[in-house]
């Protein structure tokens, strides 16, 4: 098979934004940020899913993981790190490890994990302009 395995018509894919560190900025106290900038192309369908025991054996075999995980999976990226933030509607993956599962760089299985404390990020690629509101008390944690 050439292609990639996972289907583009998958139901279960999401509209997810990819992100790289930038540039190191000033910070104005004698340090150092990074500013996210997204990666070319922004956005990918991907397959987000919890991971299970059984998952991680495979894909984090020898390590001890400590955090809610996810397995990424979708069309392979080249600019895709250790260093990626994945954006799914506010919701924060970075991604840990993974790879090309057979090494032809069609397809990628990541592992990422959730920053649970991080703030919302508004993400509003996922749907089509006047589809939601901007609204700020619309927006607040739990009302949607």
């Amino acid at each position: 098979m050439i292609g990639p395995k996972t289907s583009i018509a998958d139901r279960s894919m999401c509209w997810v934004q990819l992100q790289n560190p930038g540039p190191a900025m000033p910070d104005g106290d004698g340090g150092f940020t990074h500013a996210y900038v997204d990666l070319d192309p922004a956005h990918l369908f991907l397959k987000l899913s919890p991971a299970t025991a059984k998952d991680l054996e495979r894909l984090a075999a020898g390590t001890v993981l400590s955090t809610a995980t996810h397995i990424v999976k979708g069309p392979f990226h080249p600019q895709v790190t250790t260093e990626t933030r994945l954006i799914y509607r506010g919701r924060v993956f970075h991604v840990t490890g993974g790879g090309s599962p057979d090494e032809r760089r069609v397809e990628m299985e990541l592992v990422a994990v959730e920053l649970l404390g991080a703030a919302l990020v508004n993400d509003y690629a996922w749907a089509q302009p006047g589809w939601i509101s901007v609204d700020p008390a619309w927006l607040q944690a739990g009302t949607f």
